[in-house]
């Protein structure tokens, strides 16, 4: 399978772009392929404890529950 880096760049600002890269991930990690995340600027807040707590997108799960699900698949998070 393929290796799949997705790159964050939203943060507090819009909680769901910025849950999008690690659903992605997921995703791409439950079907076979090696992912990766990358976070640059904004999206770096995200890694926060209390940040991950309290964002939560819209039509998407809460962002603590995305990066359990990160860790559970082993998947790199760059900073």
């Amino acid at each position: 399978m393929s290796t799949i880096l997705f790159v964050a760049t939203r943060g507090t600002d819009d909680p769901t772009m910025a849950t999008f890269p690690f659903e992605l991930a997921v995703g791409a990690a439950k079907e076979g392929h090696k992912a990766q995340i990358a976070l640059l600027g904004e999206s770096v807040v995200t890694m926060r404890d209390a940040v991950a707590e309290e964002m939560h997108g819209f039509g998407c799960q809460p962002l603590k529950e995305a990066l359990a699900e990160v860790i559970e698949h082993e998947i790199p998070i760059y900073v």
